[in-house]
């Protein structure tokens, strides 16, 4: 069943991981996605492997944390579609430090990327969400916005800001058609956590942890970005999934 037949939708940070896995999952389901990435070759690959297969992709070099990246994105897709009906804040980056010794640099860094890229996203695309009439933005914050854990409290500062913005733009854009809504990984076999879950000892003790036993895929989080995407959630706005195999529940 095409569950977005016809539908356009665009995912940040989508060459690979999380972002690689959703841009799939939607284009398999009928959408037109946009690929986009600061890594350009790769959300060129991907799309292209999408369009192998009979789907339709487009893939541009996006660095969120750049407004004019941004403001040639939103001028194509209007130009090309006038419209977005699905919109994923996925694009991410992480510094692992201790707080105490991190620098103004890699500070000002998480948050341009984490939080002001997609601050950006959410209200340059306004306009291309409303004029689809019933639009999904959605957000990929983190279990790490409510949880805390040594060396990740910056990044968890820039995701906790970001479901605090979910659930005030949800009330924003409610009278626009425009649902709003989060979700929450927890740990994610991807390349950005690839370096930490290598280590056996950490990866044992977070397994302890986690009640399903087992750390997520990307596949399970595009599962969820689908259902959001879809009007299966039509009555969902302002809400956080957390996708964590019931880490927090055990916390």
């Amino acid at each position: 069943m095409a569950r977005l037949k016809d539908k356009i939708a665009l995912v940040t940070g989508s060459a690979a991981g999380i972002g690689l896995a959703t841009i799939e999952r939607l284009a398999a389901e009928g959408a037109h996605v946009y690929v986009t990435d600061v890594d350009g070759a790769g959300a060129e690959k991907a799309a292209a492997a999408l369009v192998a297969k009979g789907l339709h992709a487009t893939a541009m070099t996006v660095d969120v944390s750049r407004g004019q990246d941004v403001t040639a994105l939103v001028r194509a897709i209007e130009q090309q579609h006038g419209q977005l009906d699905v919109v994923v804040n996925n694009a991410g980056i992480n510094v692992r430090t201790d707080f105490r010794n991190m620098s103004d640099a890699d500070w000002v860094r998480l948050r341009e990327v984490n939080l002001d890229g997609m601050v950006r996203i959410a209200r340059d695309t306004f306009p291309l969400m409303k004029a689809s009439g019933k639009a999904s933005l959605i957000n990929l914050a983190s279990i790490m916005g409510h949880r805390g854990m040594r060396t990740l409290a910056a990044y968890g500062a820039t995701k906790g800001a970001m479901s605090a913005l979910t659930r005030g733009l949800a009330v924003e854009y409610a009278p626009f058609g425009i649902r709003v809504n989060a979700l929450a990984p927890g740990f994610i076999e991807t390349a950005l956590t690839e370096r930490v879950l290598r280590i056996e000892a950490f990866s044992k003790a977070l397994l302890e942890q986690t009640p399903l036993r087992r750390f997520g895929s990307g596949e399970d989080v595009a599962n969820a970005v689908l259902f959001f995407a879809s009007d299966e959630s039509a009555y969902i706005t302002g809400a956080e999934l957390a996708i964590d195999g019931g880490m927090q529940a055990a916390l």
